[in-house]
């Protein structure tokens, strides 16, 4: 009788019936470039009769057209559905697919295994509970099979089934089988993934696939279907404490109000008292709406609304908890990073965190480590790059609810996205809060920023030039202190090679020692705003990144950006340090305009272009700005 699913008539309804009470079972393939994932789920859909006629058609004129089987059926032509895809004979894209045997039902990913897509690999695994490693039987265990497993622990999958693909490539030797098993088991041992079934396979041919190859009597395990069909599987959420991300706040009228979100884990019935956070306000359960009626209760995965009792704030990126159990609340935290994006990560840039429904602004500090995943070594490290893993500090801009990721995946995960492109660059774990972020508080003061304003008869202001090495901003902006000095208005120059000399010599020219190098001189100037003076900042600052954080920092009604424009032509005509021509023969690296870019400013309060304006005459535009502005 065939493990499949065959429908040959009868009662639909029970039919249906049947399979909606089937369990289901999220895995996951990976493992290297052309170890053979895409042509293992082709099989699996193949024999579970999966394929409508069409589709089957289509496969089999695909292989005459463009397999790589010599006309035969090519099954990875089912999943590699882009045309790159096809074209190379790799898979670059995650391909989801679903099916149903008469014991389970299944969504697969197949994932990419080339290692310039390995972000587009850890999407597919952030959902799965359980992956299968592909091995090509010629090859071994190669790096990408390594990092692919590490990946997959990271993010909490703790059952593998490792496919030693290809075997009939091999006479299916038993030694070379073992060998490679001997060598996975001892890499899996380091990264901690104990629960791993090794079977020996060819996709291609369907040894072990679906049923027990007589061509290997030497294995006496389960066939790859067997085992996804036994293998226990589903963590019970019912039994965590009760967790509710706020997607949506529901308002279709004036009667209603409800805050629609899916259940992370445990269960909820009206009645209960939750506390919101990271506010910490409480209020009883009144109903738990859905499209098909009110629920008695609500369990894992369920999207629902709930309404409350009392009329309290609520909004989205609130996370509703159990009132006897609540969640953890924290602004840093150390976390785990995959690093995705083509640009390296820099620490201390402000980046968009995308913490379940909650979107914030945060930083990565300092990295801790970066990991080497051919040995789990540990290795000192600034920046990260493509595929690189690391841990290190995250700050956020405001509190959040969190739980480790390893006790919740809804409220311990999070990707980093670039603020101009909107790229996600990155995807992060929670270890746990820094004690750091609950033993420090801010003390509130008696005299505040406008009091000493008032006492120096003067608004604050961070006056920010920037430009190209050469451009005239410190010339410039000397003759407007000058000029406010002269005024009786109490001012400071923070100029860049100044700063150099003390509080930040012990920074270099890399993007991501300039990056700090913005972030001090942005805490100092705000300080100084803070104590009621009119700051000048003249620093090259090539990045619109750390600008904007520090317009952000500041505050929008206190910072002038000031942008002293001139072409790189001239700017090196008035090389007077002979920097230019030190960088131009590659003696002076990362220097800005050169080897290092210089993003210009896209709205800038004032913009001077030094080949129309004077210094003189730019001090005197500035100033009649300031005063035209309110802000003398």
């Amino acid at each position: 009788m065939s493990r499949f699913i065959e429908f040959s008539g009868g009662d639909v309804e029970a039919y249906l019936n049947a399979q909606e009470r089937k369990d289901m079972l999220r895995f996951i393939t990976c493992g290297s470039v052309d170890d053979g994932k895409s042509t293992l789920i082709g099989r699996l859909l193949y024999e579970s009769k999966m394929l409508f006629e069409d589709q089957l058609s289509a496969l089999e004129a695909d292989s005459k057209k463009l397999g790589t089987q010599g006309g035969n059926l090519d099954f990875a032509l089912l999943v590699d559905g882009l045309a790159a895809e096809r074209e190379q004979g790799i898979t670059i894209d995650v391909a989801y697919r679903a099916f149903t045997t008469a014991k389970r039902k299944f969504i697969v990913a197949d994932t990419p295994g080339h290692e310039q897509y390995t972000r587009n690999m850890a999407t597919g695994a952030s959902t799965a509970e359980l992956a299968i490693i592909l091995i090509d039987a010629r090859k071994g265990v190669l790096t990408q099979t390594r990092r692919h497993t590490y990946i997959c622990t990271l993010l909490g999958i703790r059952k593998l089934v490792v496919c030693v693909n290809k075997m009939d490539l091999v006479n299916y030797s038993r030694e070379t089988f073992e060998a490679i098993e001997a060598d996975y088991r001892a890499f899996a041992k380091s990264v901690g993934a104990n629960d791993i079934t090794v079977i020996p396979a060819s996709a291609l041919a369907g040894d072990n696939i679906i049923d027990r190859s007589s061509k290997m009597p030497w294995y006496q395990g389960p066939t790859l279907m067997a085992h996804l069909e036994t293998v226990p599987v589903g963590e019970d959420l019912r039994d965590l404490p009760f967790r509710l991300p706020v997607q949506w706040v529901s308002r279709p009228n004036q009667n209603f109000r409800g805050f629609a979100g899916t259940i992370a884990s445990g269960t909820v019935k009206p009645g209960d008292t939750l506390k919101v956070l990271p506010s910490g306000r409480q209020s009883v359960v009144k109903r738990i709406v859905t499209a098909d009626g009110d629920l008695a209760n609500g369990i894992p995965d369920q999207a629902v609304t709930i309404t409350l009792a009392d009329e309290i704030d609520v909004s989205r990126g609130d996370v509703l908890c159990a009132a006897g159990e609540p969640a953890e609340v924290s602004d840093q935290f150390e976390v785990q990073v995959l690093w995705m994006g083509d640009q390296e990560m820099l620490p201390g840039r402000p980046y968009i965190i995308k913490a379940g429904t909650k979107t914030i602004t945060g930083t990565l500090d300092k990295l801790k480590y970066k990991v080497n995943v051919n040995t789990m070594e540990h290795v000192a490290a600034t920046t990260l790059t493509l595929n690189e893993i690391a841990v290190c500090a995250l700050e956020l801009d405001a509190a959040i609810a969190f739980a480790p990721y390893s006790q919740n995946r809804a409220l311990g995960s999070f990707i980093i996205i670039d603020r101009f492109t909107n790229a996600t660059v990155g995807m992060g774990l929670v270890h746990f809060a820094l004690r750091r972020a609950s033993n420090i508080h801010w003390q509130a003061t008696d005299v505040n920023k406008d009091s000493r304003g008032q006492l120096l008869k003067q608004k604050p202001a961070v006056l920010w030039f920037t430009g190209l090495s050469g451009a005239g901003k410190s010339t410039i902006a000397n003759m407007v202190e000058k000029k406010l000095h002269a005024d009786g208005h109490l001012t400071y120059l923070l100029d860049g090679d100044n700063i150099r000399h003390g509080l930040n010599r012990d920074l270099g020219f890399t993007d991501a020692d300039r990056v700090e190098n913005i972030r001090r001189v942005t805490e100092v100037a705000r300080l100084m705003a803070d104590a009621g003076l009119i700051v000048l900042v003249s620093f090259i600052s090539p990045f619109r990144a750390e600008r904007l954080m520090a317009r952000e920092r500041i505050g929008d009604g206190e910072f002038v950006e000031v942008f002293v424009d001139t072409s790189l032509a001239e700017a090196e005509k008035r090389d007077v340090k002979g920097l230019y021509a030190k960088a131009r023969r590659g003696e002076l690296k990362n220097f800005t305009g050169i080897s290092s870019p210089y993003e210009a400013p896209e709205n800038p309060e004032l913009r001077i272009d030094t080949a129309k304006t004077s210094p003189a005459d730019a001090a005197s535009d500035i100033v009649t700005y300031l005063k035209r502005t309110g802000r003398l």
